[in-house]
Order: C-alpha cells, then structure tokens, then sequence
C-alpha cells in the first residue's frame, strides 16, 4: 500500500516545489541584481549616519529588508503589468504573463512579503517606522505609473532611494543634509540605470501604449542618460567632500565614473542585448562607491 502511494505522495511534492519555484521567479531571486542597486546606496546611508561601522542589528535589519522590498516590488510590479508583460519581448516568460501564477496568488504573496517588511521596521524607531510607510506607498504605486506619465523612472528613483533615508535615520536619529544628498544621489543614479532598462523594451512598450523616459527622451536618450549619471556623480562627489572622506573615497570614485563611462560605450548602439549587459552592470559602481566609502571611513583619524 505505502509502495502505490508514493508516487502521488512524491507528485504532490514535486507540485509544492514547483510552485515555490515559480515564486521564487516572481520575486526574481534569481536576479540579485535587483537587491544589489537598492543594497550599495541603503549602506552608503548606514556607514555615513555611523561614519563608520553600523549597528550589526541594523545592518542585518536593512539588507533582509532590502531583499523582501525588492521580492515585494518585482511581485507587485507584475501583478500591475500582467496587461503588458505577455506582449513584450522580454517578460512574457514571467510566472503571470505565462499563466503559472495566478494574479490573486501574485498578490497573497504581495502582502505576505508586506507583512515580513513590516516585521523587520518594527525592530527600529518611531521615525524610521513613519518614513517606511512613505516608502510602501512609493513601491506600491510605481508600476501603475507607465501608464500615464513618461516619468516613473524618476518615481522609481524615489521609491529606490527611500530606503537611503530610512537606514539613515535609523542609524544617527535624524536626517540632515548629508542624507538628502545621498538620497537625491541615488534618485539620480537609479533613473539613469532604469532608463537604459526601459531602452531594452522601448519598442514594445511604444507599440503597447506603454510610457517610459527612454520614449520621452527619443533620440536623445544618451544625452538625457548622460546628464543623469553626471548629476549622480556630482552629487557623490559632494557627499565625499561633506563627509571628510579620503583618497579611498576619491579612488572608488573614480573606477565607478569608469563603470559608468562603458555602459555609455555599450549603449551607443541602443541594441536591445547591449542596453540589457550595460543595466546588469550598473550595481558594479554602487559597490565601487561603497568599498571606497567603507575603507575612507576604517582609516585612522589624522587628528
């Protein structure tokens, strides 16, 4: 008797696996590239609040929370565009545009993920916990946007760079002007990046009614493009300057100003594969920014 049961019993196991596959792809944790571009700037705020080292409670707080907003936001964002995705290119393999989650499974697991967010925030203080609100609301609302405005890169740098002033403000009790530099740096570099995402589906998105900065910005992406990783730059520059950081700040500096002068090369062409290598490899500068950071920050004090 056990022997016939088995196979329905091993069937049945290989069908929960299954779906807790398909799950998984919904949130992309396949992809770390995702948790990696929200990672570097949630750190840059954590090691500038502490100059230095962070709390390990909160360094462990924010990286779980970095990977669950994201898992939430990729599961979101999908459940928003299932009217989309199944026309393009490039995600109508995804788990609802193929019809191997359904959308209310989609959104269970949505407020699921909400919930554990939630569990982690409430390990911080009052403020923080007022500021995550803000940015539920942001990642909620985001992938509605391409819908009605050409913009959402720039809400989506918003969204993304929320978590620079929660990790902030966690760490040191306030926000200062060193946080709203951190913060306005990375609404900048994440609109740069997303923009040369949205190149990769820029036909599509066209044919489908769908908006994006890249269709905005037309023939003059690459400038537009430009002129966002600049102002990024820039504005990391000043946060090493405000920050009293030193030549290891100044040398990731300038290796993540390389990164991004070869995702300029790539992209030159506006081929749909170019554009989608350039993206994947803008987490490459963050990082750059951060180990400089870190480093600047582990010197001894001349003082």
């Amino acid at each position: 008797m056990q022997q016939a049961q088995a196979p329905a019993v091993v069937a049945e196991r290989a069908g929960w696996r299954g779906r807790l596959h398909q799950y998984a792809l919904l949130m992309r944790l396949h992809r770390p590239i995702g948790w990696l571009l929200l990672l570097w700037p949630t750190w840059w705020g954590l090691w500038c609040a502490a100059r230095g080292m962070p709390s390990w409670k909160l360094l462990a707080i924010f990286t779980a929370g970095v990977i669950v907003m994201r898992s939430a936001g990729c599961v979101i964002n999908d459940w928003a565009d299932r009217w989309l995705d199944a026309s393009v290119e490039r995600t109508r393999d995804r788990p609802i545009a193929a019809g191997k989650v359904h959308p209310a499974e989609a959104l269970a697991l949505f407020f699921v993920l909400l919930l554990i967010a939630l569990g982690l925030v409430l390990l911080t203080d009052p403020l923080t916990i007022k500021l995550a609100g803000v940015g539920a609301v942001l990642a909620i609302l985001y992938p509605f946007l391409k819908r009605y405005t050409h913009l959402p890169q720039l809400w989506l740098g918003a969204a993304f760079g929320w978590s620079v002033p929660m990790a902030y403000t966690a760490q040191k009790g306030e926000i200062d002007a060193l946080a709203g530099l951190l913060f306005l740096a990375n609404v900048l570099w994440s609109s740069a990046y997303d923009t040369i995402y949205a190149m990769v589906d820029r036909e599509d998105d066209r044919r489908m009614g769908a908006r994006s900065l890249a269709i905005l910005l037309d023939d003059m992406d690459l400038i537009g493009i430009g002129v966002l990783h600049a102002s990024f730059l820039a504005a990391m520059w000043l946060v090493g300057s405000r920050a009293g950081l030193g030549w290891p700040y100044t040398l990731g500096w300038i290796i993540a100003a390389l990164i991004i002068a070869w995702q300029h090369w790539a992209i030159r062409t506006r081929e749909r594969e170019a554009c989608f290598f350039a993206f994947r490899q803008s987490h490459w500068a963050g990082m750059a920014l951060f180990l400089g950071m870190a480093a600047a920050f582990a010197m001894p004090s001349p003082d």
